[in-house]
């Protein structure tokens, strides 16, 4: 899989945003990763190349933070945290509950390819939350088994955010958004 040009000169750019090159690694991973889905090889190698680094340092970085998939991952990524404030309001037991209803251990992808899960997460950052988890970059909190289920069964359901949505259906008159009866307002569109 080469990267296309477009990501090149991403890559480029963040470089020349910083004093010392070796602080664009992050946001050039995430250019990697936005491209390709996750973190290759060859995206490291041409990471190290355009910044002037070692491609050691770009690995090291890459396998540092569990952000970046060093495998292609699921449709979608769940991460659970299992930090003292969630461990204490039940984090190992949802982290138990998902793996259960997965089918699969942290650090894994499901069968099916929907999700890729981890529960080694050490801080989301919603402690008052607790226990919660993360999917596709967005917070699920107080968890109980019945709001797992609902949030899983949904999201799996859905493309993963780097996959194409399937287009809306048309609008017609006086139906989601058409033009309203005479005297009634529309209501505003579902985003």
């Amino acid at each position: 899989m080469s990267l296309s040009e477009t990501t090149r000169q991403a890559i480029e750019r963040h470089r020349d945003r910083y004093p010392q090159a070796k602080s664009a690694i992050l946001p050039c991973l995430w250019e990697v990763q936005h491209e390709q889905g996750w973190v290759t090889a060859e995206g490291m190698e041409l990471i190290a190349e355009v910044l002037g680094v070692a491609p050691s340092e770009v690995q090291a970085v890459a396998t540092f933070y569990s952000m970046y998939f060093q495998k292609p991952p699921g449709r979608h990524s769940l991460l659970v945290c299992v930090n003292v404030a969630c461990s204490l309001r039940g984090a190992d037991e949802t982290a138990a509950y998902i793996e259960k209803k997965m089918g699969t251990p942290p650090g894994t992808t499901t069968a099916d390819g929907a999700f890729t899960w981890d529960a080694t997460i050490e801080c989301l950052g919603g402690c008052g939350y607790a226990p919660m988890m993360q999917i596709d970059h967005h917070f699920h909190e107080h968890l109980t088994p019945e709001r797992i289920d609902r949030i899983l069964d949904t999201v799996g359901r859905q493309p993963g955010p780097h996959e194409p949505h399937p287009a809306p259906p048309p609008r017609v008159s006086g139906e989601n958004g058409g033009t309203p009866p005479k005297g009634r307002r529309a209501a505003p569109p579902n985003h």
